[in-house]
This record gives structure tokens, sequence and C-alpha cells, in this order.
């Protein structure tokens, strides 16, 4: 009896970790918090690209914010990631909504796509690479383009994280 009590407290523990909530809500966000610190792409390649530190290019603040959301369920949807330096890494500090501090456009990063499109670039399909989803204007943007374009190989990791981190696209909240 023993073993299939620590057998059911085992799975619902493995089935609560891989529930990530609703698409971009802020469970949501604290799993793509984790999922990019265990990402070497975005936490290394962020610090160093050819010479050039995404992570640093902070405006003296200590953080740089990318804030998030589902065009389909609009502004007020909105997640953040909160990302600083750690050491030699870009580490994400913070998942959730956002906190209040405010963005700076020169060195932050405002992106919304509709679910189709997430889904799209999620998956790194044909057309919906960072490039791609930029020129095309799959992925609505505002913040520093040509920093996002220094840094392409990250970002492409970035836009492939909003696919691997589970979420359910059908409700907004």
């Amino acid at each position: 009896m023993k073993k299939i009590i620590l057998l059911a407290g085992i799975a619902l523990l493995a089935n609560t970790a891989a529930y990530a909530g609703d698409f971009m809500d802020a469970a949501w966000a604290k799993q793509a918090c984790a999922a990019w610190n265990a990402d070497s792409t975005l936490a290394k390649g962020l610090m160093d690209t050819d010479g050039y530190s995404w992570a640093k290019n902070n405006n003296g603040r200590g953080y740089k914010l990318i804030q998030i959301y589902r065009t389909d369920c609009g502004e007020a949807s909105k997640i953040q990631l909160n990302i600083t330096v750690e050491g030699d890494q870009a580490k994400c500090s913070y998942g959730g909504k956002p906190d209040g501090k405010a963005m700076d456009f020169a060195v932050d990063y405002l992106m919304h796509a509709t679910d189709e499109d997430w889904t799209c670039m999620g998956k790194g399909e044909f057309g919906c690479g960072a490039m791609g989803a930029m020129v095309s204007g799959k992925l609505k943007f505002k913040g520093p383009k040509m920093e996002a374009m220094k840094v392409m190989s990250p970002f492409e990791s970035f836009l492939k994280l909003t696919g691997k981190v589970a979420g359910n696209k059908t409700a907004c909240k």
C-alpha cells in the first residue's frame, strides 16, 4: 500500500512539474525563466556574441526586461522576464506578470504575436525563425532591433523557447 501511495505521489509531482498553465500566463513565465537558464545559447550567448554583450547593455540598471504577450489575448496578458548578469551568464531572475519596472526601449523589448505565429516560431518552422518573423511582421516588436540583429542565434533560441514550455493556447486571462 505504501508503495502505491509513494508512486501516486511521484506521478502527481511529475504531472505538476509538466503542467505550465495557460500559454504566457504567470506560471508559464516562471517555467520559461527556468528554461532560459537551462539554455546555454541564451545564458552564455547573450553574454558574448562575437564580442558583443547583449545582457550588459542595460543602461546601468543591472537588468534587461522582456515583455511578451499573445495578440489574441491583448496587452493585458503581458508577462515579463527580467534578465540579469550573473557571473559569465545572462540569467533570467524573474518570470511572471510585469513587476512595475519601467520599460526602457533603448535596451528592453516588448513583443507580441498571434497564437498561430507563436506556435510557428516555437517550432522554428520555415519563415518563422527570428529573421523571418521580424521581417514578415509575424512578430510585433518594440525595442532595439539592431541589437536583436547582432544576437540573432540567441534570439532564435528565445523564440523556440516559446514552443519548448508547454501551455494551453485556448484560454485568455
